[in-house]
């Protein structure tokens, strides 16, 4: 897996890839440290992952997930950051990032939340998930009652792709995608997929 480290530390890029020295399917290809080099450094590398730091400078917080999201649909995004969890976590989710963890954690948090995100997974810190559990009862109930193709469709549009790719994946055609996705902002009531993809991505995490 190709990584690529935007924070504008050394010391703090060093100790992640120093942190990760025994996992050799980490490829560490690229360093940024200012938030105008974001989109042509990964243009060019290319990457599988984007450890990002909000405050990187001159970029736009949450606007700047949400465009990375836009560009690079299949980049998986964790947000390492100074700011903390309960202020920052969700909306870095709704936004598009893959996970959020704060740079007061642990190295084994630390490690965990990049192998959980390199597995395809959304991470968030354990007491984050207890806060949405608790805050999304009605969503989560609505969450289960929906079917296992219903569930994997969901999956699929959650991780970006469109609905040639998912009809290909599960064998089905295109239009039977699009009567899943009318289904799936029925059930989940919601009114477009941008909504659909943000809330998913929050009930599968407290599930």
């Amino acid at each position: 897996m190709n990584i690529i480290i935007a924070d504008h530390h050394p010391v703090f890029r060093r100790g992640i890839r120093s942190m990760m020295k025994d996992h050799k399917e980490f490829s560490f290809k690229e360093k940024i440290d200012d938030g105008n080099e974001l989109i042509s450094s990964i243009e060019l590398c290319n990457p599988d992952l984007l450890i990002l730091e909000v405050d990187l400078p001159n970029t736009r917080g949450m606007a700047t997930i949400r465009e990375l999201r836009t560009h690079f649909p299949d980049l998986k995004v964790l947000i390492l950051s100074c700011h903390p969890e309960e202020m920052y976590a969700v909306s870095a989710i709704k936004a598009g990032a893959d996970g959020y963890i704060s740079k007061t954690r642990s190295l084994k948090d630390i490690k965990k939340s990049l192998l959980s995100i390199a597995k395809g997974e959304t991470y968030l810190s354990e007491e984050i998930k207890f806060q949405l559990q608790h805050s999304n009862q009605k969503e989560i109930l609505n969450f289960k009652k929906l079917s296992t193709r219903e569930i994997e469709v969901l999956n699929f549009l959650s991780k970006g792709r469109r609905n040639k790719e998912i009809a290909e994946a599960l064998a089905i055609n295109e239009k039977t995608v699009s009567t899943y996705k009318t289904r799936l902002l029925k059930k989940l009531k919601v009114d477009n997929i941008a909504d659909l993809i943000h809330q998913s991505r929050l009930l599968q995490i407290a599930n």
